[in-house]
């Protein structure tokens, strides 16, 4: 029932309201009105009752003396709208009445008025009617000669009051419509108010903050005041009323925001433009709109500012090729860079709300959450190197983890940036290689030097010794022997010296597949001998370089020597490539062999001077050593890969042949000297 009424509209509450006021008044008045009226009329009734029937029987005294009976009679008749009317003599007998078709004798007893009484009254029931009977005495000197009887109907009198509320009731009625009728004017006139204030905060609701439930002034407040304060904010406002414009510079009122200050009932501009209650209503909402669009203006451009803001941390985050990521005290990804989100192999979207052990293995992921965590604990920064174990192979990065603090000094965050600084160990370990070459190179170059001169001198003496000494002899044979070895030595000692490039080089234009085939020529025989074959892929495009052709020849021979010494005694193949890369300026040599291939701690010390993995006897060392001088002193690069690429296309090994994982020489020579990095 209440929920009905709820959803009534304004107006037809309204209505009902007014219809129920009076409903009620009239409901609560009518019973009151005809109590008290049907009360009066009664009371009024025997008041005439009573002086009619004193009267009667005061103008009854004459004739009743003289017996005069017609006087009598007309003064009965007389009575009006009585019902009926009779004189009694003293011993109560009528002698006289009203009646018509005979009097009822039992009506004399029914009303006995006694000694002393004036009027005497007495409700009869006929069983038709109910009948006021009045009884009056007729006395002359104090002594009753007789008494007058008169009776007044009171169903008529109840009669008259049902009129009379009827009559009431009928005028209720006619106040109800009247009231339904102005209730109505007067609620429509309300209700339309207030439906377009209700339509007004619709578009409100809508986000339409430009129209206007009140119409604009007539005047400015300044045309009104008399007022010359143009910095005022209400002097060109004719939309907002001036007490709804804060810091306004009435100086005759203290005009503020909110509700109307008492200064401003005297007001004349207060006075021309104060409203009722729903102009109020109206007022507080189109300030409301300004407020708000003022608002809305604000957030709108700070929205814009902080989108860009956004943006462009969002460029410079992905434009980062780094790992950068942010996490909160609850080691919580709140948002990471592109780079990042590739690592894990998920999106930036995809990690915010994650923690490390989403993205991480347990290991890893336990690794991290704990320092992290003691960062946010401690505030301390970290600044180290990680060396980790990816799928492309062994990597290093340079790892930075910073506690974020707000305004108040409270850490609220950590963020991590991890470099990729696998480049640069790679240029480390290059750089304390080369620095270690030549340091070796420099004390072999030293020792070299100055070995070679005795040992010239060994070699000389023996030789002129060799000349005197008979042939056959054992002295000739120990002689030769100390010719050959001194030899070796001096073989040695040029090793050395072209390892440490102080040697002789005699650089000239030269064709590099011709030094190659040279090269490959010398050996392919006796390799062939041991079931290795030589395949050669070279470019031909014939590239003609700036170098020592011998020295070169010799770098060759000692690579093509090591893929050979690689191989099992089943054999194998080998692979010799040529490229020329005009865009670089270089020309590239690959060596690629079938052999057991070469493991990575081999790999780091393959160049030092000494450094072998053959048995005693089969070599010193010093070949891929020089190799590796030869090649710096013609400014180009020689490195190692094992095992092969994947890619690498492996020719069929000879019959019998075991393939291993193999390994790859690559030697680059720049065609100009001069232009090689």
């Amino acid at each position: 029932m209440t929920g009905r009424i709820s959803r009534l509209k304004f107006e037809t509450k309204l209505n009902l309201g007014i219809i129920a006021i009076v409903l009620g008044m009239a409901v609560f008045l009518l019973p009151v009105v005809a109590r008290m009226t049907s009360s009066a009329l009664v009371a009024e009734n025997k008041l005439r009752g009573a002086a009619l029937a004193e009267s009667l029987a005061a103008r009854a005294v004459n004739p009743l003396l003289s017996q005069d009976y017609l006087t009598l009679r007309n003064m009965v008749g007389e009575t009006g709208d009585v019902v009926y009317a009779f004189v009694m003599n003293a011993d109560d007998r009528v002698v006289t009445h009203s009646f018509i078709k005979g009097f009822p004798v039992e009506l004399i007893a029914a009303n006995v008025v006694a000694s002393g009484e004036k009027v005497r009254v007495q409700l009869i029931d006929t069983g038709e009617i109910f009948i006021y009977d009045f009884a009056a005495p007729i006395l002359v000197s104090g002594e009753r000669i007789g008494t007058v009887r008169v009776g007044l109907s009171k169903s008529r009198l109840s009669a008259t009051t049902k009129q009379f509320i009827s009559a009431l009731a009928t005028m209720f009625g006619g106040v109800l419509l009247a009231a339904m009728a102005l209730g109505s004017v007067f609620a429509r006139t309300v209700t339309r108010r207030l439906a377009r204030l209700r339509s007004h905060a619709e578009e409100l609701v809508g986000g339409s903050l430009d129209n206007l439930s009140v119409l604009p002034g007539e005047h400015f407040c300044w045309e009104i005041m008399s007022c010359n304060e143009k910095s005022c904010p209400a002097h060109h406002d004719l939309v907002r009323r001036c007490w709804l414009v804060p810091d306004t510079k009435c100086a005759g009122h203290a005009c503020k925001l909110g509700p109307k200050p008492a200064s401003c009932r005297d007001c004349p501009v207060f006075l021309q433009s104060v409203g009722d209650e729903i102009q109020d209503l109206a007022e507080s909402l189109d300030f409301m709109a300004f407020t708000l669009r003022d608002h809305i203006r604000g957030l709108r451009q700070a929205e814009q500012t902080l989108t860009n803001q956004q943006r462009l941390l969002s460029t410079v985050l992905d434009m980062n090729p780094d790992l950068i990521s942010l996490v909160d005290t609850r080691m919580i990804y709140q948002t990471c860079n592109r780079a990042f989100a590739q690592s894990v192999g998920r999106s930036v979207e995809e990690i915010q709300g994650l923690n490390d052990f989403h993205l991480f293995p347990e290991d890893e992921a336990e690794r991290r959450n704990l320092e992290g965590r003691e960062v946010l604990l401690t505030g301390g920064r970290v600044d180290r190197q990680e060396k980790v174990e990816a799928l492309g192979g062994v990597k290093w990065f340079h790892v930075v983890q910073i506690p974020v603090q707000d305004e108040s000094g409270r850490i609220v965050g950590l963020l991590r940036m991890d470099r990729d600084v696998t480049d640069i160990k790679e240029y480390e370990q290059q750089l304390i290689q080369a620095q270690k070459m030549e340091s070796i190179g420099k004390l072999a170059g030293g020792v070299a030097h100055e070995i070679n001169t005795p040992l010239g001198i060994i070699l000389g003496y023996a030789q002129l010794l060799k000349e005197d000494a008979p042939v056959d002899s054992q002295l000739s044979q120990d002689l030769a022997i100390i010719e050959k070895q001194t030899k070796v030595c001096r073989k040695i000692v040029a090793d050395l010296l072209g390892f440490s490039r102080q040697g002789e080089s005699e650089k000239r234009e030269m064709c590099f597949n011709n030094s190659v085939m040279e090269a490959i020529s010398l050996v392919r025989h006796s390799f062939a001998l041991d079931h290795v074959d030589i395949v050669t892929r070279l470019d031909d495009s014939f590239p003609i370089i700036y170098g020592d052709p011998e020295k070169l020849k010799q770098i060759w021979i000692n690579l093509l020597t090591n893929a050979k010494d690689a191989m099992p005694e089943s054999g194998g193949v080998i692979v010799v490539r040529t490229k020329l890369k005009t865009p670089q300026g270089i020309v590239t040599l690959e060596v690629a062999d079938s052999g057991s291939g070469i493991d990575e701690a081999t790999a780091k010390k393959i160049f030092d001077p000494f450094f072998t993995t053959k048995s005693v006897g089969k070599g010193t060392g010093l070949g891929l050593s020089v190799s590796f001088g030869i090649v710096k002193d013609h400014m180009g690069d020689i490195r190692v890969d094992s095992p092969l690429p994947e890619d690498f296309d492996l020719p069929p090994l000879p019959a019998g042949a075991t393939s291993g994982p193999g390994t790859i020489f690559t030697v680059d020579i720049p065609l100009d000297h001069c232009t090689f990095p």
